[in-house]
């Protein structure tokens, strides 16, 4: 195979030591592959990383947990940098001085306003929209522009992908599925125009291949096919383009790429292995995503390092994360509670009731907090 260089060096440009600058948007490329890089010391002016870190991408990730949380334990204490960190939010530890906590805020037109019941629906409707959904469950549905597509019009042109809707339950956007209130807004949060919601992708693989694979094999069903036969890694098809760009870095350059093609290998071949792991589950007609791991850990840290490696690779700088539906009934046995979410979130103040529901949401900021860590480390 004939890997084809795409590595440009600006010989013009300012100097760091013996190595020549590289331009930003550095692509290595082999086959119909092409994978972005990092951002590296190489490609900023003789001043180094840290006069420029000012001037660096803005990003923004909002995520989303379904069915609240119980707000004693959540609230912190304090206020300004000595803020007390409370039991909920007590995984944050390590980040700790990297958040902010916002208090007093209410999503209102999130209430009923009159419309009766629906709180799951309005809840993830107005999330990141702030507008009263239209109780309906017909095809007149209207919330409002959630914030993230606002920014991804203003700033998505810079990148290759304007923004990524993530998730890790699917769900229809037909029907009712909270009082009358259509399914559509208990399974977006993101809303491309007031009636457009933007599809979310749960299937890890597909991820995966929207953010490095080519077009045109994902979008043609032969080219799929056929780029499944003759298909390698990534990384296989860019070492040659690797070995020569690495000669022109410094040492601290070497070493992020080599953090960069390590993270990239290792999300592959998980997904490989859970793509290889449906394919041996004998299903009776039963149409599964292809490569979504069976455990909801898993699934929901590989939708974490996905977002990691688009923000490294400046692939977009706006991502949505659903981690469940809202009013949605998984269990957490991993943790000690085999009960529904959403029948527990109606808890009507039950101690015992509360108190698993205290432990998903320590749960889920413990997996929030392992992908700040890592985003902190990149």
């Amino acid at each position: 195979m004939k890997i084809l260089s795409s590595f440009e060096s600006n010989r013009e440009g300012d100097v760091m030591g013996r190595h020549s600058r590289l331009q930003r948007r550095t692509f290595l490329k082999g086959l119909g592959a092409a994978m972005g890089l990092p951002l590296l010391e190489a490609m900023l002016p003789s001043s180094g990383f840290a006069a420029q870190s000012a001037g660096l991408p803005k990003r923004m990730a909002f995520v989303f947990v379904p069915n609240g949380v119980i707000v004693p334990d959540w609230e912190p204490k304090g206020e300004g940098a000595n803020w007390q960190l409370s039991p909920t939010l007590e995984p944050l530890a390590k980040v700790k001085d990297k958040v902010s906590v916002c208090l007093g805020l209410a999503q209102d037109n999130a209430r009923a306003k009159g419309d009766g019941p629906g709180d799951h629906a309005r809840s993830s409707a107005a999330f990141l929209t702030g507008a009263h959904p239209v109780k309906t469950g017909g095809v007149d549905i209207k919330v409002g522009q959630s914030v993230d597509q606002i920014a991804a019009e203003k700033i998505g042109k810079i990148t290759r992908l304007p923004s990524i809707e993530l998730g890790t339950e699917g769900g229809r956007n037909a029907g009712q599925c909270d009082s009358g209130y259509s399914c559509a807004y208990s399974n977006n949060i993101s809303w491309k125009t007031a009636s457009t919601p933007m599809a979310k992708e749960i299937n890890p693989r597909l991820v995966f291949e929207r953010l490095f694979g080519s077009a045109d094999d994902r979008d043609a069903a032969k080219g799929r096919a056929k780029r499944d036969e003759y298909r390698k890694s990534i990384l296989d098809l860019v070492t040659d383009d690797a070995s020569k760009l690495k000669q022109q870095l410094g040492q601290t350059d070497r070493r992020k790429i080599d953090e960069y093609f390590t993270s990239v290998r290792e999300i592959e071949q998980r997904i490989e292995r859970a793509r290889e792991d449906d394919s041996k589950r004998k299903i009776p007609d039963l149409a599964l995503p292809n490569g979504v791991p069976k455990q909801l850990d898993e699934h929901i840290t590989l939708m974490f390092d996905l977002m990691t490696l688009a923000f490294q690779a400046d692939l977009t700088r706006v991502i949505t994360l659903m981690i469940g539906r809202e009013g949605g009934n998984r269990t957490y046995r991993n943790i000690g509670v085999p009960d529904a979410h959403h029948g527990l979130s109606h808890h009507f103040n039950d101690a015992a009731k509360m108190a698993k529901l205290q432990k998903i949401d320590e749960h889920h900021v413990t997996q929030l907090a392992s992908f700040l860590g890592k985003l902190q480390a990149t």
